[in-house]
């Protein structure tokens, strides 16, 4: 069913949870206890980020590129701990950075001063993508606020393995090199339903409505900054297979069964850096394996969680 413009720009970012609970089959207690928080990193740098519960979050989720920490919330239900998902720079709520420096190394920096004021004794860092490779740079240099990782369908080979992916294999992750602005919320709707094959595009609508906003000339842009403005030249991660060699937190892996942006030789090449990984893989998701498969893996990060000392 089609929204209007003024419909989509004064939607409550709370008031889906139900809808997602219902459609994961996860138990509804009644509306989770859940704020947006701002923390600042820096002078004129605020980053966002949704805290779950009222006690000390125990688990630290970092979104992908161009997603925001809504991305996380049926997670974080099945989960139902105290948690924090941050928006990373540049992303959701959070304030772009003038420099446009939106790299794990940069993403990691303003974590890790979230990660010590609000979650300094976190069990778990889980980050999916752009947030996984936040998180292993984060585990590396700041490795006190990383007990353990979660690292969701990215590793260091995921950049140059996307570059020659073609836009269907791509999926959502193709709208961060498509048009900036579009005139109406219907036809940002139209363009997403276009990228992500097989899925109804009503299943679609929450997730554009968390990542879009609207400018003063009426027109739709998403939530996000531009990744690479000047070029779209591969990025190169390869300098973070050092870092994730330097991790001394247990890892567990988790690749989405139908996605392209994890290896084998890639998974081959951690298991050599990190004998002890875990490896699991989510056959019936893609890349975004929160999204397409969020109770199983809330139950591989419990199970991790119990299971690692």
């Amino acid at each position: 069913m089609a929204m209007t413009d003024d419909e989509a720009a004064g939607y409550d970012e709370f008031g889906m949870l139900r809808t997602y609970a219902d459609y994961e089959g996860i138990p509804w207690k009644g509306r989770p206890d859940v704020s947006r928080r701002f923390y600042e990193v820096g002078p004129n740098q605020r980053v966002s980020a949704l805290v779950w519960g009222t006690e000390e979050p125990e688990l630290v989720f970092l979104h992908g590129g161009g997603q925001n920490a809504h991305t996380w919330d049926s997670v974080a239900m099945a989960l139902d701990r105290p948690l924090i998902a941050v928006d990373l720079p540049g992303h959701g709520h959070s304030d772009w950075r003038e420099d446009g420096d939106y790299s794990p190394q940069a993403n990691a920096r303003a974590v890790a001063q979230v990660v010590a004021e609000a979650a300094p004794r976190a069990e778990v860092v889980v980050g999916m993508s752009l947030g996984g490779l936040t998180g292993i740079h984060l585990g590396a240099k700041w490795p006190s606020l990383v007990r353990r990782a979660v690292i969701v369908d990215v590793l260091p080979a995921t950049g140059t393995r996307a570059a020659v992916m073609t836009k269907e294999q791509r999926g959502a992750t193709s709208l961060v090199s498509g048009p900036a602005t579009y005139d109406s919320f219907d036809e940002m709707m139209q363009a997403t339903a276009a990228a992500v094959s097989g899925r109804d595009i009503e299943s679609l609508r929450p997730g554009v409505l968390h990542n879009a906003r609207r400018l003063e000339d009426g027109r739709w842009a998403w939530r996000y900054d531009r990744l690479r403005r000047e070029t779209n030249a591969p990025v190169d991660f390869a300098s973070l297979w050092d870092d994730l060699a330097e991790l001394k937190a247990p890892v567990m892996l988790v690749r989405g069964g139908r996605s392209l942006f994890v290896h084998d030789d890639d998974q081959k090449k951690m298991e050599e850096l990190q004998p002890a990984a875990r490896i699991e893989r989510v056959d019936e998701a893609g890349h975004s394996v929160q999204s397409d498969r969020p109770v199983i893996l809330a139950g591989l990060i419990a199970a991790f969680v119990a299971s690692t000392p």
